[in-house]
């Protein structure tokens, strides 16, 4: 198979679509979608990554309180985690309000959880790292939130009921089917 060498412009896909929940210091929520979150430790402790631009509102909010919450949106929610990326909260809007989002409050941090979103992480901020165009945020995850409905009779989780929003490129896709059983 030939192949041409061509700049690398997120190489590395897919990765899951994200509504990234904050606050000012007054308390006032802000979200952000974003494609570049990811796990960096999975069990002890449990840690994930953020890549976000340092122009962003969100990065200035996230910096400040220390704290955010990942909420992982299904295709259902493609119009609004489109919306909330083409906005800033910086210019006072509430995208709660204004893309029909249901706030609903955290067990151990100030930002709210998304309610239409099956999962939720509450984080707490380890540490921001620069990397190139976007700085690394590393997040402990201190609550995980999820749908009672997508478990199975045994009590797993079912990947395939989650219906996850993912980046490829430049757009965002669905995930296909599941193809070999849980690894453990």
């Amino acid at each position: 198979m030939a192949k041409i060498q061509h700049h690398p412009t997120r190489p590395i896909y897919p990765t899951p679509v994200g509504l990234i929940t904050s606050c000012d210091a007054e308390g006032n929520p802000n979200i952000i979608t974003l494609g570049e979150v990811f796990n960096l430790s999975i069990k002890d402790p449990v840690w994930v990554g953020l890549a976000i631009r340092k122009a962003t509102y969100s990065h200035g909010l996230i910096s400040q309180q220390k704290e955010f919450v990942v909420n992982l949106p299904t295709t259902a929610l493609l119009d609004q985690a489109l919306q909330c990326g083409s906005v800033s909260g910086r210019d006072g809007v509430n995208k709660f309000e204004e893309f029909g989002l249901t706030p609903v409050a955290a067990q151990q941090v100030e930002p709210p959880l998304i309610g239409e979103c099956p999962i939720n992480l509450e984080c707490r901020l380890v540490n921001i790292v620069e990397v190139g165009d976007h700085d690394l945020f590393i997040g402990e995850v201190l609550v995980e939130h999820v749908e009672e409905s997508l478990f199975d009779e045994q009590g797993q989780l079912a990947l395939e009921k989650l219906d996850p929003i993912v980046m490829m490129r430049w757009g965002f896709c669905r995930v296909g089917e599941r193809i070999i059983p849980d690894i453990k």
